[in-house]
């Protein structure tokens, strides 16, 4: 059959331009990054003056007389410190979180205003006014333990404003039913709390308790505020008395070494907690 005429020419197809997938494009956006990182670690390490960061932050000669006082001292008593705040901070942060879910009005209210308070305020305010106004509101009146229960008075404070509010965060985790079965085979509230709720709770919470504890242990620098004498001396009062001795930073180095030394591992068993507890949930 003849064409009319009227017919166009087709017009040639034009390939399609490949551009990058969203993996390609992520993974060159990855490659620029670490690239980016590594001249930038570069550039720090050529352009700083190791020598000198030597001579004041690594002198073998001075870190060798802090041993073995650094660890028979300085981190017994910064462990001390932080065991004895830590417990006080357990004991008190579960009565305030017990008051914080108190049917009883005013319990909930001194709970809160406690917590709000604590949390809000540096716990050097803390340990300054433990160290300064309490002995001027209630003359001659000692804190037991001396500067052991100073310290464990002020960590205790501020840790229980935190741990209460991770402890009803717990007991709340606490399916409902746990509480009715209990209470089902004729437990009291308060003895299904104690033998049933907070037991499972604890278990829970586990993690970001030993977390508080990881911070308590950095908190216990701010014991120097306190007026501590040569014995009772911790890890960063140790470490800033040598380093005025010598006019050398190496004592500071060695004291935050031997934080490392603890705080390192407390993480990574944290980190081992939340991983079961993240298979438990699975």
């Amino acid at each position: 059959m003849a064409g009319t005429g009227t017919d166009t020419p087709l017009e040639p197809l034009q390939p399609k331009r490949k551009g990058l997938s969203r993996r390609q494009r992520r993974s060159l956006s990855r490659g620029v990054q670490y690239v980016l990182f590594v001249a930038a670690v570069i550039a720090v390490a050529v352009s700083a003056d190791w020598g000198r960061l030597k001579n004041q932050f690594a002198q073998g000669s001075i870190a060798k007389e802090m041993f073995p006082d650094v660890i028979t001292l300085a981190l017994k008593n910064t462990v001390l410190y932080t065991l004895s705040g830590f417990a006080v901070g357990l004991v008190l942060g579960m009565v305030i979180a017990l008051m914080r879910l108190s049917s009883v009005g005013p319990y909930r209210w001194f709970a809160g205003v406690y917590i709000e308070i604590f949390r809000g305020l540096p716990a050097l305010l803390i340990f300054i006014f433990i160290g300064v106004a309490v002995p001027l509101a209630f003359p001659g009146t000692e804190i037991v333990g001396g500067t052991y229960g100073k310290v464990a008075l002020a960590l205790g404070l501020v840790a229980a404003a935190y741990m209460a509010e991770t402890i009803r965060a717990g007991i709340q985790a606490v399916p409902k039913g746990q509480m009715e079965a209990a209470r089902s085979l004729g437990f009291s509230p308060a003895r299904a709390m104690v033998s049933i709720i907070i037991p499972q709770a604890f278990r829970i919470i586990l993690p970001p308790l030993t977390n508080e504890l990881v911070l308590l242990f950095k908190d216990s620098s701010l014991v120097l505020f306190l007026g501590v004498t040569l014995e009772e001396r911790e890890l960063s009062k140790y470490g800033r008395d040598l380093a005025s001795q010598t006019a050398n930073s190496t004592p500071i180095l060695v004291a935050g070494l031997c934080y490392l030394l603890v705080t390192i591992p407390l993480g990574f068993v944290v980190r081992r907690m939340e991983a079961k507890a993240q298979e438990a949930v699975k």
